[in-house]
């Protein structure tokens, strides 16, 4: 396996590569830097929203041919949001670097917003899902008390009211702000050559207007905060948490073995003294997440109220505490 290589374009767009020789596939991310930290209050919910418009059509092709042509390749496609980039990827045979780097470079550069009244529709079910699921929604909660009214402190899939309402203008004048050169990394991995791909970037998504990163706003935390939801449930969903460290810090390493020591896996501490040797709940855990300029440390547990040592416990652990959002699939 070689090194990783990086190349800076003259847009500003960096092309990052890991050749990896022994395997016929290859992983395509093109990775904006722009997410839901990147909003204002009235644009609340704006990245999530394109990522899924990215998928409706551009001037050559229909959602539907989009779609077609990705299977017809045996490709397999997703997009994501999170609070600080937005991300098109794609997994396929290395004979098929050329076609799926032009449809994914065009999805993400020239989206025409075609359906977009019944794609509304679809992101407003989306928020009524986890609006419906507490144990995610107690993250966002945490997430709002832990930042205050910073925009970490919202969540990427933002509010009802702006998704009904935002007009295509306004959509497309926050694409072509923050989907520019500066913003933009082409990340690859598996059978390739790093200057094939800087090639193609170069062909494909250079075009992407220069401009620079937009600089941001270091979250505040204001002390110790409460914050309740209050919804008819069987259980008690309940985080502790506060303020972690930024995604460069060094002791980063220190925290992810902290973490996973401490209530990350099913052989953690939490876990172990909880769930399996006083049957008080069937999710706990402990979790981290770092941003550009800070981050956050939580702990997450859904119980009965009364609960009691002793309980009859089911030994499958859950695989996921925190919210997977963004996922255009």
């Amino acid at each position: 396996m070689n090194e990783p290589q990086i190349t800076e374009l003259d847009s500003g767009i960096r092309v990052v590569t890991e050749e990896v020789p022994s395997v016929r596939s290859v992983a395509l991310g093109l990775w904006v830097r722009t997410g839901s930290r990147d909003e204002t209050p009235a644009q609340s919910g704006v990245s999530h929203f394109l990522e899924h418009l990215l998928f409706k059509g551009t001037k050559r092709y229909s959602a539907i041919e989009i779609a077609e042509i990705f299977d017809g390749l045996g490709a397999s496609v997703n997009a994501a949001t999170g609070k600080e980039t937005t991300n098109l990827y794609a997994r396929f045979l290395d004979t098929h670097t050329d076609e799926v780097f032009d449809l994914l470079s065009e999805m993400l550069l020239g989206p025409t917003y075609p359906e977009i009244d019944s794609e509304r529709q679809v992101v407003l079910e989306e928020i009524a899902m986890y609006e419906d699921e507490p144990q995610d929604k107690v993250h966002d909660v945490l997430d709002a008390a832990v930042f205050g009214q910073h925009p970490l402190g919202r969540r990427v899939l933002g509010r009802a009211e702006v998704i009904s309402s935002i007009p295509v203008p306004d959509i497309d004048a926050y694409h072509r702000q923050r989907y520019t050169g500066a913003n933009i990394v082409v990340a690859a991995a598996g059978n390739l050559e790093h200057d094939r791909i800087v090639e193609l970037s170069k062909r494909h998504v250079e075009p992407a207007s220069a401009g620079d990163e937009t600089a941001l706003e270091p979250p505040r935390i204001d002390g110790s905060q409460v914050a309740f939801q209050q919804k008819d449930t069987e259980q008690f969903h309940i985080c502790f948490g506060g303020a972690g460290i930024e995604r460069g810090d060094e002791r980063r390493y220190g925290l992810g073995v902290l973490d996973a020591v401490f209530g990350g896996s099913s052989s953690s501490r939490l876990f172990r003294e909880v769930r399996e040797k006083r049957g008080l709940a069937y999710a706990v855990g402990s979790y981290t997440q770092q941003y550009v300029d800070g981050g956050l440390i939580g702990i997450y547990v859904g119980t009965r109220e009364g609960q009691r040592p002793g309980g009859v416990r089911d030994h499958r652990p859950r695989a996921r505490l925190a919210p997977l959002l963004g996922n255009h699939r």
